[in-house]
């Protein structure tokens, strides 16, 4: 299976979401398959497995949220507590950091 770029959404998201918010960084670990399957679905959804279009209903999707890079995001005030949340639930180790995008 060949590997999708990210990168994509990486600009999208420079276009999405300006201004103050949290760089919010994770480390699941690998070996935690169950945990890691989680907090992909949780971060980008999942297509529908009937081969029917639907939209990704994943949080990098959700307005107020743009993709960096593996395990890091940018999130507006207004969404850190989903995603602290969910994250805190998951047992999954984070830190966040208030910044600025120009």
């Amino acid at each position: 299976m060949a590997r999708r770029s990210m990168m994509g959404l990486v600009r999208k998201g420079k276009r999405k979401v300006r201004r103050s918010g949290f760089l919010v960084t994770w480390d699941v670990d690998s070996n935690d398959r169950p945990g890691a399957n989680r907090l992909q679905y949780f971060l980008f959804g999942r297509k529908d497995r009937n081969g029917g279009e639907r939209e990704p209903v994943g949080f990098v999707w959700k307005e107020g949220v743009r993709y960096i890079a593996q395990s890091a995001v940018f999130v507006k005030p207004s969404r850190l507590a989903e995603l602290e949340g969910f994250l805190r639930r998951n047992a999954i180790d984070f830190d966040s950091d208030r910044l600025t995008f120009g």
